[in-house]
């Protein structure tokens, strides 16, 4: 098991002999200790970075792509010993670690096939008097921050554009499943990545490590997955340097099942839009929208589900006290309970798979991300209200909906806040599409054609009419 520094190709203890725990949350029992980067890990880890950036930039398209396809097919190989590891360390089932695995791999597949297609453009001014000609070149060295319920996926979502891209990098996973990161990094040594373009600091202060990185005039930019808090935080602290950035934040996804519905098949996308991961995703549905018609039968069908559905521990105990918490409060606002509610006694930061009806408008769940197996459901009568209901809120990246009528999901399509919406499916994830939201819940977009740009600056070069001359 890995657990020093990666920086310049070579794996170190911090700087200052510190080490901190990661915990297996369904044991609570202590995993590994972890180098504790230092400030002056983090400035040596943009030094390594910032020293391969010209060579690196410089790298033929078709040499990155060869990097990142071997590195998918080496993570395909060792599946089984990264979904252990994400097991371990985050606390979900084997079953969608492999999910993970598979889902994080195919970022690499996808970016080793837009390397060699990023191009620019050659074109004649409209007066006939210069040629305009674009082109692309990398925005330089980056800073990654990751979050803890995807721990190969939000990496890999990052980092293989960068690498397509020809862009070096410093990634900051998070505290508590920093070893999913460390086992990638040693992966994609193996793929032939050269030493200095992918750096990996792992620490329980990332303020202190990660804040002179950000003040450095040598960064070029700053990709982040987290909090819409933390998220404003970092874009105010990214603005000195004017950095490129690019936020996935909070959400608060609606899921609207319409009169209309099939509603067996809206139980079933309610499902995996609620307990995938647990409901610990920026992506779960985090308000269930039924119209009065089909709510009883919807609310039956889904608690009928949800009670079956094999769970596991949440991350930590301050998620589930958090997860109590928040149903507890919808539970003295009047909110009835359908299904669980409970926190599990013994070791480990389990949950039940939990059903609520008739919350009330106050209730904090409806307006916080729960993060958690919960289910609270809402009813409406119309679709305006339906529409208003999901809008209310700061958060836009992703909504659900069911419905048969096809007018009226090319309605909600432009009608939803949303940066996503995933119409009669409850997943929307997809490796070949723009993941990112509006709103509060962040800015640019992972994945898809899309992806790549992110990583990517236009220069302009105007050229003089060539038949000026003649």
């Amino acid at each position: 098991m890995l657990t020093k520094l990666y920086i310049d190709g070579k794996w170190l203890d911090s700087s200052d002999g510190r080490t901190f725990e990661v915990l297996d949350p369904s044991t609570e029992e202590v995993l590994a200790q972890v180098a504790e980067a230092t400030p002056r890990d983090g400035l040596k880890a943009l030094d390594a970075a910032v020293a391969a950036q010209a060579a690196w930039g410089k790298t033929a398209p078709r040499a990155r792509a060869e990097i990142l396809r071997k590195a998918f097919e080496l993570v395909t190989a060792r599946t089984e010993e990264f979904a252990r590891l994400i097991t371990s360390e985050m606390g979900k089932p084997l079953a969608e670690s492999r999910a993970e695995v598979a889902y994080g791999a195919e970022f690499l597949r996808w970016f080793s096939e837009e390397a060699p297609r990023v191009s620019g453009r050659f074109t004649t001014a409209p007066d006939g008097k210069n040629r305009l000609v674009t082109v692309k070149r990398p925005v330089g060295p980056c800073l990654f921050v990751t979050p803890w319920n995807f721990p190969l996926a939000m990496a890999t979502r990052k980092i293989a554009p960068a690498i397509a891209a020809g862009c070096t990098m410093v990634l900051k996973p998070a505290e508590l499943t920093p070893l999913t990161a460390l086992l990638f990094a040693e992966v994609l040594t193996e793929a032939g990545l050269p030493a200095g373009v992918l750096n990996v600091i792992t620490t329980t202060d990332p303020g202190a490590v990660t804040g002179p990185l950000l003040t450095d005039p040598r960064l070029r930019k700053l990709s982040f997955t987290g909090s819409t808090a933390v998220g404003r935080k970092l874009i105010a602290q990214s603005a000195d340097q004017v950095l490129r950035v690019s936020m996935e934040l909070g959400g608060n996804a609606p899921f609207l099942v319409f009169g209309d519905a099939d509603v067996d098949a809206a139980a079933d996308g309610a499902v995996l839009a609620k307990l995938r991961n647990g409901g610990e995703a920026c992506v779960a549905a985090n308000r269930f929208l039924v119209h009065s018609s089909v709510a009883a039968e919807f609310t039956a069908k889904l608690a009928d589900r949800m009670k079956d559905y094999p769970l596991g521990p949440l991350v930590d105990a301050k998620t589930r006290a958090k997860v109590t918490e928040l149903v507890d409060d919808a539970l003295d606002h009047g909110a009835q309970l359908a299904l669980g509610g409970v926190a599990l006694e013994g070791k480990g930061f389990f949950y039940e798979a939990t059903v609520l009806t008739d919350v009330p408008a106050d209730a904090r769940l409806l307006k916080e991300e729960i993060f958690g197996p919960v289910a609270p459901i809402v009813t409406f009568e119309t679709e305006e209200e339906a529409v208003r209901l999901a809008n209310a809120t700061e958060y836009g990246l992703v909504c659900f909906a069911y419905t048969r009528d096809l007018n009226r999901g090319l309605r909600l399509a432009e009608s939803l806040e949303t940066g996503m919406l995933g119409l009669n499916t409850g997943i929307v994830s997809n490796p070949a599409a723009p993941f990112g939201g509006v709103k509060h819940s962040g800015i640019g977009r992972e994945g898809g054609a899309e992806g790549i740009e992110e990583y990517l600056e236009t220069t302009y070069v105007a050229v003089s009419d060539p038949f000026g001359s003649i």
